[in-house]
């Protein structure tokens, strides 16, 4: 018995096939990986931030993207999407493609069950290799919790958590505040 041997990709072969794509693959160590699509309260939240940050950073020298800018974690190879994320200062891209970031200041994640052990685990991993990196914030889409890890003057994480919609997290780095109750408007858990 024959096994098909696996086929791995460049980066440079994963980037010319993924900006063909009529839809969105991570890459890392040479293999591509499709993502699927998200359910309503992942999609909910994830807009809800995107509004709060952009009315915040309107006049700082920050811009807020959604899932759509691809992120090169140069440190480990890894290409992924976001779920939100914010850059301050000029943007830095690996190309004049200008669809692959850089230096994201703040990335945050919106949890799943079929997501949340990668974006804490491994994800979280190589995200902190990242230099401008100074936020990483987690948003949880089956109930209220959001944790909010701050890279520390020493590189250390600094982790604050919120479980009530009465709680705010303020984003140092960014010079935001997030309301619970506005990110986990209308989301209705089963």
């Amino acid at each position: 018995m024959s096994t098909q041997p696996k086929t791995f990709l460049t980066p440079e072969e994963y980037l010319e096939i993924e900006r063909r794509a009529e839809y969105k693959s991570e890459y890392y160590q040479g293999e591509m990986f499709a993502m699927a699509g998200a359910k309503w309260n992942h999609n909910l939240i994830a807009g809800h931030l995107v509004i709060q940050l952009g009315l915040q950073l309107r006049s700082r020298p920050c811009s807020v993207t959604p899932s759509d800018m691809r992120v090169l974690v140069n440190a480990t190879g890894l290409y992924t999407y976001p779920d939100v994320l914010v850059v301050c200062g000029e943007p830095q891209f690996l190309d004049g493609q200008r669809d692959t970031l850089l230096n994201p200041t703040l990335i945050a994640e919106i949890l799943s069950p079929s997501t949340e052990a990668y974006d804490r685990g491994r994800k979280f991993e190589n995200y902190r290799s990242i230099e401008s990196l100074a936020e990483y914030l987690l948003i949880s889409s089956q109930r209220v919790s959001a944790e909010l890890f701050a890279r520390q003057p020493d590189r250390r994480w600094l982790l604050t958590a919120a479980n009530s919609l009465e709680d705010t997290l303020e984003l140092p780095a960014t010079g935001c505040r997030l309301p619970l109750a506005g990110i986990y408007e209308r989301v209705e858990f089963e």
